[in-house]
């Protein structure tokens, strides 16, 4: 038996209150996620899974590791994959993507040219948003016999999560919700029973690395839409509001902001007005 295998079968200790309080700070200084006294065993559990693959005896080893500048980045970058990790899928939220294709339609109706849509998904994890915002975009122009340009932006923290969006191959789990003519229209069938999203939604979808914490340096500017759902929920309210603020600028003259119901609460901004709608939480910039 192999020095590992042995030490993968030992019983980890609890992590200590010290322990727990300093990944505590790490992760809120390093990505803005809050966990509390709650989510303790959460992070104990990916902790202890990450230790095992590593070899490592301890969770102050585990720790400076990550800690150690550039040769930590990567598992730095492991362990945010397992922290954040989504179970997610097309359409999540149907309402959201109705409100998107009404927007989109009377947008396109109102324009006296062919300018180009940009959508932006913030927190795209694995892109399932971003490329259900791509499909509901060619459905609009679609319907309406127009052939005007549009780009999707999916952004994330998690370099594991964009590799996989970036392959756009999903299993029959995660497009359960489309119609059976939107999944033939946009979709490969794969041998293995698996989706690829088809290359025209794909050569319209990019996505990049960034983390909400610093918005003030991304270059997306002039943004027609921009969907930021299920990622506030793991930021403090006060830094929500700022990230949501920092999204209001980036919207071009009367763009829609899509955010998770019950995300924020008694949330304004001068730049916004509230979009009347029951099951989307949603706002336009003022012209």
């Amino acid at each position: 038996m192999q020095p590992g295998a042995v030490w993968a079968m030992k019983p980890l200790p609890d992590i200590t209150a010290a322990e727990f309080r300093a990944w505590q700070e790490l992760l809120e200084t390093r990505s803005g996620i809050v966990l509390n006294e709650q989510r303790r065993a959460f992070l104990q559990t990916i902790l202890a899974m990450r230790l095992r693959t590593l070899g490592l005896s301890s969770y102050a080893s585990y720790f400076q590791q990550v800690t150690d500048g550039p040769r930590g980045a990567v598992e730095w970058s492991h362990l945010m994959d397992h922290l954040t990790v989504q179970e997610t899928h097309f359409f999540r939220h149907p309402p959201s993507f109705r409100l998107l294709g009404e927007y989109l339609r009377a947008r396109q109706v109102a324009a006296d040219g062919g300018a180009g849509w940009q959508l932006w998904s913030v927190g795209c994890a694995s892109g399932e948003e971003a490329y259900s915002m791509a499909l509901v975009a060619a459905e609009v122009q679609r319907e309406l016999e127009t052939d005007g340009c549009f780009g999707v932006t999916g952004s994330d923290l998690s370099l594991n999560a964009l590799a996989r969006a970036r392959e756009g191959n999903y299993s029959p789990r995660r497009v359960a919700e489309l119609a059976p003519e939107l999944l033939e229209r946009y979709f490969l069938a794969q041998s293995d029973g698996s989706f690829t999203v088809c290359d025209t939604l794909r050569e319209r979808t990019c996505f990049a690395r960034l983390n909400v914490l610093d918005l003030a340096r991304a270059p997306q500017r002039g943004m027609d839409v921009i969907f930021c759902q299920n990622l506030l929920i793991y930021f403090r309210r006060w830094r929500r509001r700022d990230i949501l603020a920092r999204l209001a600028e980036r919207l071009a003259p009367g763009g829609l902001l899509v955010i998770g119901v019950g995300e924020v609460a008694d949330w304004h901004h001068p730049l916004l007005e509230s979009v009347a709608d029951e099951q989307v939480l949603a706002f336009t910039r003022k012209g």
